[in-house]
């Protein structure tokens, strides 16, 4: 596989729970306590912040409409993410999150293009031709072939039945596959 050229013209999606932090159980991250980076994803982020334009978090956060925790909550773990990341020399442009449950109606959830969409609304400049969606399950991948980005996926133990344009084991394998 030849490296892809990315410069500031470019975007990378990350998907949240299993790409950015451990990703519990049968269960959802709903307090700040429970939220555990994964090995090297501070450094990753800052790493790419120096090349990529945009750096979107774009998760599925249905424990927010199941009632296992609110918005707010959400938003705390959101500002500590996101200061940890600053705190390591990087940024996350904006977080988008799909509180509702899943259903056929729900256009923010991935794999609906919903949040991808709002992105490009809030910001100009996003062309989803020179973006990267980072995501660990079937429904990240959809989410990104059907806008046309790039597509990597982490390695989990869920199955797949999707296959991404690249697959790498963690989210600092991505420099190694990517020329700035």
């Amino acid at each position: 596989m030849s490296k892809w050229k990315i410069d500031d013209s470019w975007s990378l999606f990350l998907d949240r729970d299993g790409v950015i932090n451990v990703r519990l159980d049968n269960d959802y991250v709903k307090s700040v306590k429970e939220f555990e980076f994964l090995p090297g994803v501070r450094e990753a982020i800052a790493n790419f912040s120096s090349s990529f334009g945009y750096i979107f978090v774009v998760t599925n956060q249905q424990g927010v409409g199941k009632g296992l925790m609110s918005e707010s909550n959400l938003n705390d773990i959101h500002r500590f993410m996101e200061m940890e990341i600053n705190a390591h020399g990087g940024f996350i442009t904006k977080c988008y999150y799909a509180p509702g449950i899943k259903s056929p109606q729900n256009q923010l959830r991935k794999p609906k293009p919903g949040m991808a969409l709002l992105a490009q609304r809030q910001h100009k400049g996003v062309d989803f031709s020179k973006s990267i969606m980072v995501g660990d399950t079937d429904s990240d991948i959809i989410f990104g072939k059907q806008l046309g980005m790039k597509t990597v996926r982490i390695l989990a133990h869920e199955e797949k039945n999707v296959e991404a344009d690249l697959t790498i084991n963690q989210l600092s394998e991505l420099i190694h596959f990517i020329e700035i």
